[in-house]
């Protein structure tokens, strides 16, 4: 995976886990409001931007690929922060490697299985083309609240994602389920929710939350699928009070 790293090299660590069909491009905002005495580590998923060329196979397949990337950067504690596809990620990894990871928020992701999913992925199969028309990807920006100074990051973005990629990713977005192993993750945890995202998105906060005893749930006011691009500011006071 194409990793790039800002900030302090000797400061605290953190990882920004970037959603679906978007790339780590999608933190510049944040990056603005975290200032730089942090070190950050921007991966840019398998399938998505500079990583296109490495097909997204599974989250399993991404999560080792993370944790390899954390272990090799060093055996310091990790905040993760993930968003979308990139928070069903950053709770896995820390499920899984809490060894690695001592905090984590968890930005709009789905926790419950969306119903018949092999009829959702069959008409993506027929409409992954749509991706790479400009008109098409445009109206994406727009619904997932992209600014005007990234819209030229996300076209390309849309524009090098493989159909394979694509049906991937949203394949395992899409099942994704609460694991057992996040009910016992002995860092913090943060769980954040717009008020104007869809029923499924506010029930799958509730379930991470109710699933994790100690883990706090902030439903952010007037903002929709997009968080981290709507509301950078509020995210990087979240993560400072971590």
């Amino acid at each position: 995976m194409h990793v790039e790293r800002h900030g302090d090299p000797q400061g605290p660590r953190v990882l920004l886990l970037h959603g679906g069909g978007v790339a780590g491009w999608m933190w510049k905002p944040l990056r603005e409001h975290l200032g730089p005495r942090r070190r950050l580590l921007i991966p840019d998923l398998p399938g998505h931007d500079r990583s296109a060329q490495q097909p997204y196979i599974s989250h399993d397949e991404t999560v080792s690929g993370l944790v390899s990337i954390l272990e090799a950067d060093g055996a310091a504690p990790t905040a993760v922060v993930g968003f979308s596809l990139g928070a069903q990620l950053a709770v896995l990894l820390a499920a899984e490697r809490p060894d690695l990871v001592d905090r984590v928020v968890v930005i709009s992701a789905q926790a419950q299985p969306t119903p018949a999913p092999r009829l959702t992925l069959a008409l993506l199969r027929s409409a992954s083309g749509l991706a790479r028309v400009r008109w098409f990807a445009r109206l994406q920006a727009k619904e997932l609240f992209i600014p005007p100074a990234l819209l030229d990051d996300y076209l390309r973005t849309s524009a090098a994602m493989t159909s394979q990629s694509l049906v991937a990713a949203v394949g395992e977005n899409i099942r994704f389920a609460v694991p057992d192993a996040w009910r016992s993750f002995p860092g913090q945890a943060l769980i954040l929710a717009g008020s104007h995202e869809k029923a499924l998105m506010r029930a799958s906060a509730d379930a991470l939350h109710d699933a994790l005893p100690g883990s706090s749930l902030h439903v952010v006011a007037d903002a929709g699928h997009g968080i981290p691009l709507q509301r950078p500011s509020l995210v990087a006071r979240e993560l400072e009070q971590l």
